[in-house]
């Protein structure tokens, strides 16, 4: 899945091709993340070269031994060279652990900025982008395509950058030590490299369709086990292992095209730098029986050869390793790249102090981006002045909660203007609009946290005096007060353990939390029995009494105290005034308060 800039996309095969020019352009974008820490950057460079070197000097020590060390003349130096070797590889033990440690929490510590930034951006997002993403895939990206990132940065980046200098040092030494053996070996490099990298290319293609893949199976799970329930209860089970069976196959299938690729890879890197090396010896074989070398620089040699070509034979591993993790980089920096629709302008105006809550619609007009033909609302006006309390009614699907979105700024309208206090939204920072906005949802959010946790979001800093005073306002301290742990109590992920009352009372206290100047109330009594709406009806009528209140409903009686009446119907206002005067006129609400009034 890829994502257009909020309404700015590119087609599937301009993203293929620009996926394939790419190649680790991704990877070099993380730079930023690792320039936060050079030091330790530059401490596991500075122990990978005293790993690689230490390495390189083990040839000229077996040299020295096969050529001088074999007499009885010299049995001392063998003793000297072996003491050496010891030393040697202290060194080498003490860097490489240096380099594995200082490397592996590096990838550990980019990767934890990473996921860290592609969440606060997510958060900044729009909903026009949530209304087509999926979560399961924006959760798959931020842990199985940053675990890919956490490998290649981490062990991979360490082991290429080990055997990168193994390649260069070995081969450097091989010319120093035999320029006529040397050209065998140089002579064969460009065919070996150019296989792997047509190949490499190959790798990431598959490797990026492989982690798109399991990404959808992630997001289908995602959508089944947070409805299990619905599941079970329609009997599904069988269905959706299916979909999930299939989805998982799907995965599994494009996992596997990558692996077979990285095996042809390796393979082919293997045989070609193997035969080469069978080669040289053959040629140096010659020399030695010619007098032209002697046994001990050819030893000398093949053992610099064996590092030369091990370490290209394992950059052509990993190499497939980082392409999947240029895939995985790719996949993130396609979140961070998108910009959100709404935003703040650089220079924003403040809301009056204190904020009056005062909103107004003029001439508005307004499709959802999903929907860009079908008109929501079509050249709605009104005013809701300071302190006054209006309810919207009307049939589903009539444009009400549309409203609220464009209040929220979660949308810009097409046209026409939204007004809060005075100030067009476009020209307000959203933050401070939403700041001074409190909002009962007709579906009740509630996190997998405490009661109290729950309640306190509406207000972060508040006491715990003041979240149970909001419970008791809004008649949750009743079934809080029985919980075993009271406002301690765990709810449950989406608030599973409560009912739909419960989880509907603990919204509303959360909005009186807030204490917020605009009360935006959709159905918020929707979920509640007869019994427990009349207590939360007396709650919200003392609370939009201080206070601009809009109160969205289908039950009219929920709407009998307000101030005023817009009946909304195909995203115009079609009738205007108190329940009295509606009800006496014969229109759409009287035809609706008749259906409900009479039978009941």
């Amino acid at each position: 899945m890829s994502f257009a800039n909020e309404g700015r996309g590119l087609s599937a095969e301009a993203q293929a091709a620009e996926r394939r020019k790419l190649n680790v352009k991704p990877l070099i974008r993380l730079m930023p993340y690792i320039g936060r820490y050079r030091g330790r950057v530059l401490a596991a460079l500075l122990a990978l070269t005293v790993a690689a070197l230490t390495t390189l000097v083990v040839p000229v020590a077996v040299r020295r031994m096969i050529d001088f060390g074999f007499s009885a003349e010299a049995a001392e130096l063998i003793d000297s060279y072996f003491t050496f070797m010891i030393a040697v590889v202290l060194v080498l033990a003490v860097s490489s652990a240096l380099r594995y440690y200082l490397v592996i929490t590096l990838g550990e510590r980019i990767v934890a900025d990473l996921r860290a930034d592609v969440f606060a951006h997510l958060t900044k997002l729009s909903s026009s982008f949530f209304d087509t993403a999926k979560t399961g895939e924006m959760i798959s990206r931020l842990t199985a395509d940053t675990t890919q990132i956490k490998s290649a940065v981490g062990a991979s980046v360490s082991i290429a950058l080990r055997n990168l200098v193994l390649f260069i040092g070995g081969t450097t030494m091989m010319v120093v030590t035999s320029p006529r053996l040397s050209l065998f070996v140089l002579g064969a490099i460009p065919i070996i490299v150019l296989p792997l990298v047509g190949f490499g290319r190959a790798v990431r293609k598959k490797s990026r369709a492989a982690q798109d893949t399991l990404a959808d199976a992630s997001g289908y799970a995602g959508e089944l086990i947070g409805a299990v329930r619905t599941l079970q209860a329609f009997t599904n089970e069988a269905l959706a292992r299916r979909r999930f069976g299939g989805a998982v196959e799907q995965a599994y299938d494009a996992a596997r095209g990558a692996t077979r690729a990285r095996a042809i890879l390796t393979a082919i890197a293997i045989f070609l730098i193997f035969s080469s090396i069978v080669l040289v010896l053959w040629v140096g074989a010659q020399d030695v029986l010619a007098g032209d070398i002697t046994p001990g620089r050819l030893g000398q040699f093949i053992l610099y050869a064996v590092f030369a070509a091990g370490g290209l034979g394992e950059l052509s591993q990993v190499w497939g390793e980082i392409a999947q993790a240029s895939g995985a980089a790719e996949r993130l920096f396609e979140i961070l790249e998108i910009e959100p629709a709404i935003k703040a302008p650089a220079q924003p105006l403040a809301l009056t102090r204190p904020v009056r809550g005062e909103v107004a619609f003029d001439n508005v007009r307004f499709a959802y981006p999903t929907r860009p033909d079908a008109y929501v609302l079509d050249g709605l006006s009104f005013k809701v002045k300071p302190g006054e309390r209006l309810a919207l009614v009307g049939p589903s699907g009539a444009g009400k909660s549309t409203i609220f979105h464009l209040i929220l700024r979660f949308y810009d309208p097409h046209s026409g203007t939204v007004t809060f206090d005075g100030v067009e939204l476009p020209q307000a920072d959203p933050a401070e609009v939403r700041g001074a906005i409190a909002l009962v949802p007709q579906d009740a959010v509630v996190f997998a946290a405490s009661v109290a946790e729950n309640i306190r979001f509406g207000r972060l800093d508040a006491t715990d005096d003041e979240v149970k005073a909001a419970a008791q306002a809004a008649h949750a301290a009743e079934f809080i007060d029985r919980m075993p742990q009271g406002y301690d109590t765990q709810v449950g992920e989406r608030g599973i353990t409560l009912s739909g009352g419960q989880r509907q009372r603990i919204a509303i206290a959360r909005a009186i939390l807030r204490e917020a100047p605009l009360l935006l109330l959709d159905e918020a009594t929707s979920a509640l029995d007869a019994e427990s709406e009349t207590l939360v009806q007396q709650a919200l009528t003392r609370l939009m009494l201080e206070r601009t209140s809009i109160v969205i409903a289908h039950r009219l009686a929920t709407v009998l105290s307000c101030d005023r009446i817009l009946v909304i119907d195909k995203g115009r206002i079609v009738e205007e005034g108190t329940h009295a005067q509606l009800s006496a006129a014969g229109g759409l609400y009287a035809r609706l308060a008749k259906l409900q009034f009479e039978t009941h």
